[in-house]
């Protein structure tokens, strides 16, 4: 089980919002693939996959702000 992490943003930016997950709870993802955008009052941006497997936990919609550090999503590892 992977946890996917909202990382530090900058000086000052202590939070983002979920604009957009390009996957839905049990889709397959490769890692490096774009997880979810986020939107910040300075930038938009995607997060990665960390690792390949199935999302199995998205634990905010579209939406939703996020601080930095909470736990976005999992990921069950695909196995071998």
């Amino acid at each position: 089980m992977t946890k996917v992490i909202l990382p530090e943003l900058g000086s000052g930016v202590n939070e983002a919002t979920v604009s957009y997950w390009h996957f839905e709870e049990g889709d397959k993802v490769t890692e490096g693939e774009d997880l979810v955008e986020m939107t910040t009052d300075k930038a938009t941006f995607n997060i990665p996959a960390p690792c390949s497997g199935v999302l199995s936990e998205v634990n905010f919609g579209e939406g939703d702000a996020v601080k930095v550090g909470d736990v976005i999503a999992v990921i069950e590892e695909a196995e071998g």
